[in-house]
């Protein structure tokens, strides 16, 4: 029940020792704030280097042909290895692990619309890679390439933003006309994706890719992702394996590694969870060792309190006081405190990083700060976390203060009395 006295008694007290209840809110506040900003800032971090995968499948293989460096059978080194359906047919029934599979073609060519023109590069592939590597089209712009676009070897183009702004400027591109080569292909849709560098670029149907810039057969890169696979070690051993099924089809020496290229997405992002987990597991050491200074300093403050209110303690016992109510209201002031300053030092905390999350947006918008802001992304921490360690703190404060104050409740008033402060 809410008593009215005791409140006015604790405010009496606080006000009566400002320096003491400062020392006191100040370490709860430090301790949260600390513990705020530096969990914060791993999540920035982390978010900064996720963001550098972008939207595509981190479980995504893509390999090449390349030449060969050890004979083989008869067969002399620096051979190419030259991929063909022979590989989209190992990966879809040889291969258990393999999900969503793209062959790629890839060609150089000249755009023009209109007067404008530009040179830019084309890329056949299936509707599966719009997944695999995290395209979106752009304000829903059109669409990406689809099965009937594969079926029909349709001369359609799904071209990114800068060959829009480049060879439309502000005009609609969905439904134009480009000409390449003297061919004539309707663009379908604009697209974004995650890239190196800022080239106009364009996806077209694998089937037609194939059919103008390959001589109908053959396969420059396949990629696809990969299922099932958790751990480096997993990783390591499917990409042995796959190697050696690899030699198998293109025959050559299993054990040379220079035949076929490899780009493994899925190892790269194993390696920086583990590179990342030991970077969050020292910067959860630094929080709680921050918190568990901010304990310390309440509990002593705690200990100097209840000392200082031995006197206090006796006079109020002589005067009729029950221990109880006398120890509820040491307690009660423990709580008030910790829970108002534990509440400053979370709000200042979780709002700088708030705030330090919308000056990042904000740079992420102007090119010429775009990679600054992707290395450190979205530095704010859950609330229930925030919480519960400001509930860490009002729990040690009011261990901090119980202990001392049974003890010096139960000191016969003449004793306490005698106590000097």
């Amino acid at each position: 029940m809410f008593d009215l006295e005791n409140w006015a008694e604790i405010f009496s007290t606080i006000k009566k020792n400002k320096l003491r209840t400062f020392l006191t809110g100040f370490s709860i506040s430090w301790g949260i704030f600390m513990f705020c900003i530096l969990l914060a800032s791993g999540n920035g971090l982390r978010n900064g280097m996720l963001s550098d995968f972008g939207d595509r499948s981190v479980n995504s293989l893509q390999y090449w042909g390349r030449r060969t460096s050890i004979p083989y059978q008869g067969l002399p080194k620096n051979r190419p290895i030259q991929l063909d359906h022979k590989d989209v047919e190992l990966l879809k029934n040889k291969v258990p692990e393999a999900g969503e599979i793209t062959p790629m073609i890839f060609k150089d060519v000249t755009a023009s619309y209109g007067t404008n023109s530009s040179l830019c590069s084309f890329t056949g592939v299936n509707p599966e890679y719009m997944h695999i590597n995290g395209i979106k089209i752009k304000d829903n712009q059109g669409r990406f390439i689809n099965g009937m676009d594969m079926k029909e070897y349709r001369k359609v183009a799904a071209i990114n933003k800068r060959m829009k702004e480049v060879l439309f400027k502000e005009e609609n591109p969905v439904g134009k006309m480009i000409t390449v080569g003297g061919l004539s292909y309707t663009v379908i849709g604009v697209y974004e994706e995650k890239t190196w560098g800022d080239q106009e670029s364009a996806y077209i149907p694998f089937t037609t890719a194939q059919l103008l810039y390959n001589k109908g057969w053959g396969i420059h890169d396949i990629s696809f992702t990969l299922n099932n696979l958790k751990t480096e070690e997993e990783n390591e051993t499917f990409e042995t394996g796959f190697r050696e099924k690899l030699s198998v089809v293109h025959h050559y020496d299993p054990k040379d590694d220079r035949a076929v290229g490899i780009w493994n997405q899925l190892q790269n992002y194993l390696q920086f969870l583990g590179i990342f987990n030991g970077i969050s597991a020292f910067i959860w050491i630094i929080g709680v060792g921050t918190l568990i200074a901010g304990i310390i300093g309440v509990s002593n403050i705690m200990l100097i309190t209840v000392r200082e209110r031995t006197r206090e303690i006796g006079i109020r016992k002589a005067l009729g006081a029950k221990p109880s109510s006398i120890l509820g209201s040491i307690l009660l002031e423990a709580i008030f405190i910790t829970s108002v300053f534990g509440y400053i030092g979370m709000f200042l905390g979780i709002g700088l990083g708030e705030l330090a999350t919308s000056v990042l947006n904000s740079l992420s918008e102007q090119p010429e700060t775009e990679q600054i802001s992707s290395i450190f992304k979205d530095p704010t921490i859950a609330v229930n976390v925030a919480v519960g360690a400001m509930l860490v703190l009002i729990f040690s404060g009011l261990i901090a203060g119980y202990f001392p104050a049974v003890k010096a409740v139960k000191i016969p008033p003449v004793e306490a009395m005698r106590t000097e402060n």
